[in-house]
């Protein structure tokens, strides 16, 4: 049940909206078909809150998610037997993630939600990579938000009540939509209502999807379409 009426929808992009996973997969198999590319795809996004957590805590100054991907990718090309690859094939391989597409709920569900919401993103991406995704996904965004606008990462609150500020609304006016609990805590405690999303093959097979899901969301919906029932009638 929502606890105020809501303006506005800002959307978790990895995971939430787009495949990263099945994008990424059947990218790296098409180019390396000896790699296993399930394998390296799940070590290539477990670097990324390692990563972003010597950002959050000054080992590294402020640096974008792109560049963030490619010291990881830079890591992993060796233990998959990819240290011959060229600059422009690594530079190639790590624009996948501008690549991503859409789950198939999304872009009909978007449109239905963009009738009666502000819709924008809050993603740690970047900004070239958010424009890119909503481009090769069709995705009708009001408004694109990222950490590189608030120059912090999620959970930072500068995230979550950024938003708000500058839509000039209250923080319960705005509504976080995330496949990711911790996500989803962060914004509650800035004061944001919250809904959760199923999406079980986030990581492929649903048994590395191990964070549990929460009881104290706004809401929780299957897809895009089950939430724009539960929020458009």
């Amino acid at each position: 049940m929502l606890q105020a009426p809501v303006q506005v929808l800002a959307f978790d992009v990895f995971g939430t909206v787009v495949d990263w996973h099945g994008s990424i997969t059947r990218e790296v198999t098409q180019r390396y078909p000896h790699v296993d590319a399930d394998a390296f795809v799940r070590a290539w996004r477990s670097g990324y809150k390692p990563a972003m957590a010597k950002v959050a805590g000054a080992e590294l100054g402020w640096t974008r998610i792109d560049d963030l991907h490619r010291m990881i990718l830079e890591d992993l090309l060796p233990h998959f037997g990819l240290s011959h690859l060229g600059e422009a094939s690594r530079r190639e391989l790590n624009q996948a993630w501008h690549r991503l597409d859409p789950w198939t709920d999304v872009v009909t569900g978007l449109k239905r939600l963009k009738s009666k919401y502000i819709l924008c993103t809050l993603s740690n991406g970047n900004m070239s990579l958010l424009t890119h995704l909503s481009k090769h996904g069709g995705l009708p965004w009001d408004c694109i938000f990222s950490a590189e606008t608030f120059r912090a990462y999620k959970p930072d609150p500068r995230t979550y009540l950024g938003v708000a500020e500058w839509l000039d609304v209250a923080p319960q006016e705005v509504m976080l939509v995330a496949t990711h609990q911790d996500d989803l805590d962060a914004a509650r405690s800035c004061g944001l209502q919250t809904a959760y999303i199923d999406r079980p093959t986030e990581w492929g097979d649903p048994a590395h999807k191990t964070e549990p899901v929460g009881s104290n969301n706004t809401l929780r919906a299957a897809n895009f379409l089950d939430l724009a029932d539960l929020l458009c009638g």
